[in-house]
């Protein structure tokens, strides 16, 4: 549904840290630009955040603030990323149907996605006009991103980014009251390296209590995620770029000299093993984040008493070009990503449509092994310990191939089909009533901890899934093939 988000007067807010100018809307207020943390620069640079300030001026809140972004991911993307100059880009924006103290609605924290490397706070993809008509408060956040946020530095803090968002949460904890949220009543979602920050969050220690359910939207996470494979990472670093991987020699470096390094960190090289997928991401430090995200939601309490909704679009990477592509090529990409002989058959059978199509295969096994098998696992560990989780596969396309690539939900669950670009990347013809029924289930969960009496929670009884397509539907066990494809191994006895 489209929104009228033309400003029309001029709203003023009083927050702990000073007073805040925003803009009314057809549906609320929004405040853009707000910031939560002091801007990370000098000594600040590879911090933790620090609280922001305080201020007795108005600000301005009527625009949105700088993004860490300084280029779109891999200078191609299906969301416009706008990139925003400037140095304090530990800002947030907040979307509010009523901005006074004593509404005390839901709120819904937005983490944007972007593979840890980019992705922008401002893209009007992530609007909050339909939340607000829906009495739900948004806010969306900004954090650190690259070797900023999350490269090992010895004489720094880890998971500067994740730190980042906590931060945030910590904000929202604190002043959302003043725009009409409710703190005690705090949904926390994201979708691609976003999605990966809500199961990071889940198994961070600190971020508990913070928020009470979370949405992981094809979440992504690296693997492996131990201190070791970091401190490679930074070892690569020094040797590929000749600069000490360390806070002291980068704090004063360019964004565009940081952004060359991070180039020479990622790039490809003959003869060497290529980085592990999201290099520069959380990973566990053995103190923010105790353990692998993975290992903490699947075998651990991470997130026992916070409901979750997980789940990922059909065909996430098979959009991704693989020209070139052999049939060998394809089998040593199955068997770098763990699949035996059996199991490569299994994979083929079930893919068996594409197969004369090694790129399509391709994708296929990128979006399962790191979309669909890791989101599989948590939602059987969680079901074996009763613990609600709601999972779903977004299947609908209007565009010529008809396959539903990476991202392509969140038009939907945004209900935000006029938005810019979403015509390029969907189609012309969205359906309007599967916004309604997908943006309806991620309201009603934000609102009442469950999406709706017609999408069940999955259970090791049945495997209840909804299927996002026209019109969506819940099927039992629907990726019964793909658990067993690339479900962990048993130990022989």
């Amino acid at each position: 549904m489209s929104h009228d988000t033309t400003a029309t007067t001029s709203v003023i807010l009083r927050t702990p840290h000073g007073p805040v100018r925003g803009a009314r809307h057809a549906t609320g207020a929004r405040f853009l630009g707000i910031p939560y943390a002091r801007p990370p620069v000098g000594e600040l640079r590879f911090a933790s955040p620090v609280p922001p300030d305080p201020w007795t001026d108005v600000l301005d809140a009527t625009s949105y603030g700088p993004t860490a972004q300084r280029r779109p991911f891999a200078d191609v993307t299906t969301i416009p990323e706008p990139t925003i100059p400037g140095a304090a880009t530990l800002n947030l924006n907040v979307f509010t149907p009523d901005p006074s103290p004593t509404a005390g609605l839901p709120v819904l924290v937005w983490i944007h996605g972007g593979g840890f490397v980019a992705g922008s706070a401002a893209s009007p993809w992530y609007d909050g006009g339909s939340f607000n008509r829906d009495g739900i408060v948004l806010v969306s956040l900004g954090y650190r991103l690259g070797v900023e946020g999350f490269l090992h530095l010895p004489d720094a803090p880890d998971n500067r980014g994740v730190r980042d968002w906590i931060a945030a949460l910590e904000w929202v904890r604190d002043t959302i009251g003043c725009f009409g949220g409710d703190p005690a009543k705090v949904t926390i979602a994201g979708q691609s390296a976003g999605g990966g920050a809500v199961q990071t969050l889940l198994a961070t220690p600190t971020a508990r209590g913070l928020f009470r359910a979370a949405i992981s939207a094809s979440g992504a996470v690296m693997e492996p995620q131990d201190r070791h494979t970091a401190e490679a990472v930074t070892a690569r670093f020094t040797r590929r770029t000749g600069v000490p991987a360390t806070a002291a020699a980068l704090q004063r470096m360019t964004d565009a000299d940081l952004l060359v390094h991070q180039d020479a960190l990622t790039a490809p090289a003959p003869g060497s093993r290529r980085l592990p997928t999201l290099a520069l991401a959380p990973f566990a430090d053995g103190e923010l984040i105790p353990e692998a995200v993975p290992d903490a939601l699947t075998a651990g309490d991470a997130g026992a008493d916070v409901p979750l909704m997980a789940g990922f679009t059909a065909h996430e990477f098979n959009g991704m070009p693989q020209p070139g592509l052999t049939d060998a090529d394809l089998h040593g990409m199955l068997a770098d990503l763990g699949l035996d002989d059996q199991r490569t058959r299994l994979f083929l059978d079930t893919y068996a449509d594409h197969a004369s199509e090694p790129g399509a295969l391709c994708g296929h096994a990128l979006t399962d092994r790191m979309f669909r098998a890791p989101a599989l696992a948590i939602a059987e560990a969680r079901a074996r310990r009763q613990r609600p989780t709601w999972l779903y596969q977004f299947l609908w396309s209007a565009t010529a191939q008809g396959l539903a690539y990476h991202c392509a939900d969140l038009p939907y669950a945004f209900d935000l089909l006029e938005a810019e670009g979403v015509t390029a990347a969907l189609g012309d013809s969205p359906p309007q009533h599967l916004a309604d029924t997908m943006h309806a289930a991620w309201v009603a969960f934000v609102r009442d901890l469950d999406p709706g009496p017609s999408w069940p929670r999955y259970s090791c009884a049945d495997r209840a899934t909804m299927l996002w397509n026209d019109p969506p539907r819940v099927r039992h066990d629907p990726l019964r093939a793909v658990r067993k494809i690339w479900a962990p191994p048993q130990p022989s006895r």
